[in-house]
């Protein structure tokens, strides 16, 4: 039996992970096909079925998922390798894989971006928008971004943007014709606009204010996933929605919107960077949190 090519190894963890053809092939950028015709060549080459293909899904045989279950710590392996002689180079080189949400993406990810990418012009950055908490290391990440109280005891944490606010907002004429809430129960009476979070739920509404916490379950016409969905139909009237400040301020500023309960939304700590304890940092990796922690400290009171 001819040893197979490590290319086609990796292909074929890529393909495994992602349980499709499409969504791998669209991630290393490459065609369906080609990834198609390395799976072909690779189990030829062992002469064993590896995978079971439909129209619509891929499914591992028992020899691909034990196939599947050496090769991600063995390629692993072979990763941090190359990184270590990355760490010989000026400049690092390679892909670096980030899993954010899109507040997250949009509010703290994005600013940095333009900075990291001129001093490290040799890296690609991949940024994959994710709702749901996911495991970093299974979905082939370097790492994720998520707020704290959703991090894992066993990841490392570093602060990847200033503290945040949400807001409560409606439109000039949603108010004229319902009336200004002054207090959060208040918003019982009004027509909320909700948000469905990727876990399927549709939390209640926290504001503080001096030692008191409420939480108000908001009701309403509308349910969305969508926060632009959500913000859009604030500004038509249809009701009252909670967002990020940062996202919502310049429908503030131009008038569309008007905040409100600002005494009750107190800011909460931001965003962070969260990656796996590993023996060898990959090079792309040890950047961007080189370069976060020094943006951090720059910034610091």
């Amino acid at each position: 039996m001819a040893k197979p090519d490590l290319s086609l190894l990796d292909a074929f963890v890529a393909v495994a992970r992602q349980r499709s053809f499409r969504q791998s092939a669209k991630e290393r950028g490459v065609s369906a096909s080609t990834l198609s015709e390395a799976m072909r060549r690779l189990e030829e080459q062992l002469g064993v079925r590896l995978m079971n293909r439909t129209t619509r899904s891929v499914t591992l045989t028992e020899a691909g998922r034990r196939l599947f279950d050496r090769l991600v710590p063995a390629l692993s392996d072979v990763g941090e390798a190359l990184d270590e002689v990355n760490h010989f180079r000026d400049t690092p080189i390679g892909t670096l894989r980030l899993n954010v949400p899109t507040p997250v993406a949009r509010g703290a990810l994005a600013p940095l971006l333009p900075d990291f990418l001129a001093a490290y012009p040799e890296l690609t950055v991949e940024v994959h928008i994710d709702e749901r908490f996911v495991d970093v290391v299974e979905g082939g990440f370097d790492a994720g971004a998520r707020y704290g109280e959703s991090l894992a005891q066993d990841m490392i944490a570093v602060p990847l943007g200033p503290p945040q606010r949400y807001g409560v907002y409606a439109s000039p004429v949603y108010l004229a014709r319902r009336g200004t809430p002054c207090v959060p129960e208040d918003l019982l009476e009004h027509r909320c606009i909700c948000h469905r979070f990727a876990s399927g739920a549709v939390l209640p509404w926290e504001f503080e204010k001096d030692g008191r916490t409420l939480r108000i379950e908001p009701r309403g016409p509308l349910i969305s996933n969508s926060v632009d969905v959500e913000m859009r139909a604030a500004i038509d009237g249809i009701g009252v929605a909670m967002n990020f400040t940062d996202f919502a301020a310049p429908m503030v500023a131009d008038g569309r919107l008007v905040s409100l309960l600002e005494d009750w939304l107190p800011p909460f700590e931001g965003p962070f960077l969260y990656y796996p304890s590993r023996r060898h940092m990959p090079a792309a990796l040890r950047a961007f949190v080189d370069f976060v922690r020094a943006r951090n400290a720059s910034v610091r009171p």
